[in-house]
């Protein structure tokens, strides 16, 4: 991997671990539907003029019903979820929880999905989940209310819930059309989606500066402008070793909550995270046991 390719990884997982600062910042003053209409809306925006090209127009035209139920799935509801929890959790707490989507991916996948669990990928669950309640038994004191805090930490999973759904969708249903077609497509049908409900729950109290600073940067920074990175590096490195860009969001939401919210970390936040992060790397196959059997001669000439 080439020295620009790693700077974008990072890049990317600090921008995606900034949405979490941002939503922090944005969602007392906004309010949950409000911000997350505002943010897919503002990336829409943004993004449209990628779009405007004959061959994903007619990409879009003939698969915008798929890419409509990915944009639900993937970024209306996981928005207003993720908004909603803001409100109650610190930023690095919700950006932790975020790392638990590959896990739901792959338990989903075995439970309704008949695919197939080694021993390790088997494991990493096991492990991942261990550390999901680690965390939610460790971190109920957030917050001055249980309750809140119950519920928030219980958006950020249906968040996840949402993101599997979306992956084993966009999987089976959407694996011919462009990526970025897709991205922003479905950006396109979030901001509709979100629209009535953004001007039905807009606040009574015009947002201060800084939230609409946190909003700008949600939009254009953490979902725009991250789309492309990604895209742009899956087209270079593969899938694979993008998906690295899993264990750089929760850091960076800790450490952008430590200095700009002056937030604590916990031992029930940095325990849970590492756990989370064992058992995502041993369920996605980035840490696997050493085998000792020989290396077939075939295998040795494709790497």
């Amino acid at each position: 991997m080439k020295k620009s390719d790693i700077a974008t990884l990072i890049l990317l997982g600090a921008l995606w671990g900034a949405s979490f600062l941002f939503m922090r910042m944005g969602a007392a003053q906004f309010g949950s539907m409000a911000l997350a209409g505002m943010r897919a809306i503002g990336a829409a925006i943004c993004a449209v003029p990628l779009l405007l090209s004959r061959e994903r127009l007619v990409e879009l035209r003939a698969n915008w019903r798929s890419v409509a139920l990915i944009g639900l799935a993937n970024s209306a509801l996981p928005f207003v979820l993720f908004s909603y929890a803001a409100q109650s959790l610190p930023a690095g707490l919700s950006a932790i929880f975020d790392a638990i989507a590959p896990l739901l991916v792959a338990l989903s996948g075995w439970l309704w999905l008949s695919e197939r669990l080694n021993a390790m990928q088997a494991s990493g669950l096991v492990i991942g989940m261990t550390g999901v309640v680690w965390l939610i038994g460790g971190s109920m004191g957030f917050g001055h209310g249980g309750a809140s805090v119950g519920w928030a930490m219980a958006a950020c999973v249906g968040a996840n819930i949402c993101y599997t759904f979306g992956a084993h969708y966009s999987h089976r249903r959407v694996q011919s059309v462009s990526p970025l077609t897709v991205a922003i497509g479905s950006q396109v049908a979030a901001a509709v989606m979100l629209l009535p409900s953004t001007l039905w729950f807009w606040p009574a109290q015009s947002p201060t500066l800084q939230a609409w600073v946190a909003m700008f940067g949600l939009a254009a920074g953490c979902t725009t402008l991250a789309y492309v990175l990604f895209y742009r590096l899956l087209a270079r490195i593969g899938s694979t070793r993008s998906m690295a860009v899993l264990y750089l969001i929760p850091v960076f939401g800790v450490v952008w909550g430590a200095l700009f919210l002056r937030e604590t970390v916990t031992l029930a936040m940095a325990g849970g995270c590492i756990v989370i992060l064992l058992g995502v790397a041993l369920t996605t196959g980035v840490l696997k046991m050493r085998s000792t059997a020989p290396v077939p001669l075939d295998a040795v000439e494709k790497a």
